[in-house]
C-alpha cells in the first residue's frame, strides 16, 4: 500500500501543517528580508499551521468515516479547542511576552545608564542581561487561523482517500 495513502487522516494533516510551515517561513523570510530557521517549526504567523492540521484532519475524517462517526465528532470538537487555543490563549501569551521583552530592554538601558552615572559594579547586573528574549510568536490573528484553515480545507480536498 503506499504510504501517502495507509492513514489518509494522519497524511494528509502533516502535508498540511508542513506546506503551512514553509509558506510560513518562506513570507517571514521576504518580509524581514532574513531567513530564520526557528519559523520552520515555530509557532504563530501567517499561515496557521495549527489550523491547517486540524481542519485537514477534520475533512479527510469526514470523507472516509462519515459525518456521523464519533471520530468526525472527536476531530471537529479537537480542531474547534486548538483553533480556540491559537487564536485566544497562545495569542494572548505572545502579546504579553512582546511587552515583557519591551519592559526588560527599557530596564536594561536604565540599568546601563544608572552603572554609568553611580560608577557601579556590572556584575550585579549580569544575570538579568544574559536572559534570553521570550518567544513573541506563539499564536494567531484570525486572519492567519482563517489562511491555515483555507489551506487545510484545500489540502483535505484534493488529498486521494481510499
Amino acid at each position: 500500500m503506499n504510504i501517502l495513502t495507509a492513514n489518509p487522516i494522519l497524511s494528509a494533516s502533516l502535508i498540511s501543517w508542513l506546506l503551512a510551515q514553509i509558506i510560513k517561513t518562506v513570507l517571514h523570510a521576504v518580509q524581514a528580508k532574513s531567513f530564520n530557521p526557528e519559523r520552520i517549526v515555530g509557532a504563530g504567523g501567517m499561515p496557521s499551521s495549527h489550523s491547517a492540521l486540524v481542519v485537514t484532519m477534520v475533512i479527510v475524517t469526514a470523507r472516509t468515516q462519515g459525518y456521523s462517526s464519533p471520530f468526525f465528532a472527536l476531530a471537529a470538537i479537537l480542531a474547534g479547542v486548538v483553533i480556540y487555543d491559537a487564536m485566544s490563549v497562545r495569542y494572548n501569551a505572545g502579546l504579553h511576552a512582546k511587552e515583557l521583552n519591551r519592559m526588560r530592554k527599557v530596564i536594561d538601558e536604565l540599568d546601563d545608564e544608572l552603572m554609568q552615572l553611580s560608577g557601579g559594579d556590572e556584575d550585579d547586573l549580569e544575570e538579568l542581561s544574559e536572559q534570553k528574549d521570550l518567544k513573541e510568536f506563539l499564536g494567531h490573528t484570525p486572519i492567519e487561523v482563517l489562511a491555515g484553515s483555507m489551506l487545510g480545507v484545500i489540502i483535505a480536498m484534493v488529498f486521494p482517500v481510499a
